[in-house]
């Protein structure tokens, strides 16, 4: 595969550096970026800034050197013609110019490729699980449930699109206590259906969807122990509903209940024993986690017989392995942080790296009504559900907004701004840029006469464009560094940004034939793009509004 601008462009300063004898002294990779401003070109290094302490040297003095070298390097370089000028600005970034020849001939192939053009070859099919929401089946979703989902698919979204493997999966936590519990709080409603006076513990489930299931349960005259799983059933139907209607869809659903009947809890013990890694103490059977940088050694099976919830988890993650994923995706939720060790432990004891298992946290999200934040309790029932945000604001606006912060970061979601129709709503205001490109396009029957040629496109807004569409591929990159999708969500306002402030100045249709035809061509590209982008996310594009 043919090699990058900025690949060409990072591979230019690493020659120069070992040109220098400065290519030992780099502790990490060079870094080639956009500059937040275009007057100072069209790419960006500070490598000259990370060399200044180990040199006690200024960086401008590194700088200029640096670019003295990298000046002797372009003549045998394969983009030689491609490059303008090389500056030091700055504190001393090294800035590259490119010729504009460039960028019209990279809209060119992504009018002639369309999304194809977008793609990146950076997984090379290596074979990705991606396990998120994983909400145990006691209750509806709820908005934190709703948000890990927008962002694991969107995330899977991404890394098929650059070509990775993926499968989602969905691990069922279908037998344990708290199905036991689930089934004694339905139980307790069957009975006051039966006019029985009952008591109903704060540890029961105690919202209102258990009377509905107790009804139900009443009517196909279940009871006693059956309840838990019967009342789990019925819930997974409709968290399957649920994520159906919010464009969720998962190529497996993994029951922990079949995972215990198969044997491989005991088959992950006896392998863990033979490597050494499991011993007996008070009656317990222990996990020598402290062997892999866990704080503290861990029951997996205490001294009554049970199993603690890291045994299976333990047998589930080896047998992802075992499935043929090299790249196992975990989506968890804050209160998972600490559990993080103790699953790395257990796949490094299995003989895997570390770094094949990647664990997201996944922060909270804050629903806000009128100004005020909605309080949230799972037993009580007392949360807002996905089921209610999806009915409130939609599909389009609720995975839009669940993506709009860094994963790290807690997420305010406000229902009344998700249901405007302006500009206020971000969602609103892409989908808008792109339902108004095709109304700029739908009836042109011709784009012009003559051959199409770009290099008419002269205006600082129009240069703009054409290279904020080539940011894209950039951002999925920094998506996969970051295994987060939410800089598809900024980039999207951005481009539509620049979109609208290109069109608000410039009249695409009833130019000269050469300017009208080049125009049309411009915003095709942009639609691409703006189309590329809201699909990865799960988002509709209209065509109009």
């Amino acid at each position: 595969m043919q090699k990058s601008i900025q690949e060409e462009l990072i591979a230019l300063v690493i020659r120069a550096l070992q040109a220098g004898e400065l290519d030992k002294l780099v502790q990490e990779e060079v870094i080639l970026e956009f500059p937040t401003d275009s007057r100072f070109g069209d790419f960006t290094t500070n490598i000259a800034l990370k060399l200044s302490k180990t040199l006690k040297n200024p960086p401008r003095n590194i700088a200029t050197v640096l670019v003295e070298l990298i000046q002797k390097e372009i003549p045998k370089s394969e983009i030689k013609d491609l490059i303008n000028q090389v500056k030091v600005e700055g504190a001393g970034f090294i800035n590259f110019y490119l010729d504009v020849n460039y960028f019209y001939n990279q809209l060119s192939i992504i009018i002639t490729q369309g999304k194809d053009a977008l793609k990146l070859d950076l997984g090379r099919g290596r074979k990705v699980l991606i396990e998120f929401v994983s909400a145990n089946p006691t209750g509806s979703l709820s908005v934190a449930h709703a948000r890990q989902a927008a962002v694991g698919d969107c995330l899977a979204n991404i890394l098929e699109f650059i070509n990775f493997d993926i499968q989602r999966e969905y691990y069922l936590n279908d037998e344990g206590n708290q199905i036991n519990i689930l089934g004694k709080s339905v139980q307790l409603r069957r009975e006051e259906l039966a006019d029985k006076e009952v008591e109903l513990p704060d540890n029961y489930y105690l919202g209102d969807y258990i009377i509905d299931i107790a009804a139900e349960a009443y009517k196909q005259k279940i009871s006693g122990i059956a309840l838990g799983d019967f009342a789990a059933d019925y819930i997974l139907k409709i968290i399957k509903q649920e994520l159906s209607d919010f464009g969720v869809n998962f190529d497996c659903w993994y029951s922990q209940k079949e995972l215990a009947k198969s044997g491989k809890v005991e088959q992950a013990f006896s392998q863990l024993k033979e490597k050494g890694f499991l011993f007996e103490q008070d009656g317990a059977l222990w996990f020598k986690s402290t062997a892999f940088g866990d704080d503290k050694d861990r029951v997996i099976v205490k001294s009554d017989g049970s199993q603690t919830y890291l045994a299976p988890d333990i047998a589930y993650h080896q047998d992802k392995f075992n499935r043929g994923f090299s790249w196992l995706i975990n989506l968890w939720g804050p209160d998972h942080h600490g559990y993080i060790n103790r699953i790395k432990a257990s796949i490094q004891a299995f003989g895997h790296s570390p770094d094949s298992l990647s664990v997201i946290i996944v922060q909270l999200a804050t629903i806000f009504r009128n100004g005020q934040p909605i309080q949230m309790s799972t037993r009580r029932g007392q949360y807002i559900t996905l089921r209610e945000v999806l009915d409130e604001v939609g599909s389009d606006a609720a995975r839009f907004f669940f993506l709009m912060r860094r994963t790290s970061s807690h997420l305010d979601f406000d229902l009344e701004v998700a249901k405007k129709q302006s500009a206020e709503n971000p969602v609103y205001y892409v989908q808008y840029a792109h339902a108004r490109i095709c109304s700029i396009l739908r009836g042109v029957t011709t784009q012009g006469k003559g051959d199409l040629d770009l290099s008419v496109l002269k205006e600082k807004e129009e240069l703009s464009l054409i290279k904020k569409m080539l940011e894209f591929k950039e951002v999925l990159n920094i998506c996969l560094i970051t295994c987060d999708p939410y800089m598809v969500t900024v980039y999207l306002q951005e481009l539509s940004e620049t979109f609208h402030k290109f069109y608000d100045l410039h009249r695409v249709l009833g130019q000269s034939d050469a300017l009208t035809n080049a125009r049309l061509a411009l915003i095709k590209g942009v639609k691409i793009v703006l189309s590329c982008g809201l699909e990865l996310l799960g988002v509709s594009q209209p065509e109009s509004m």
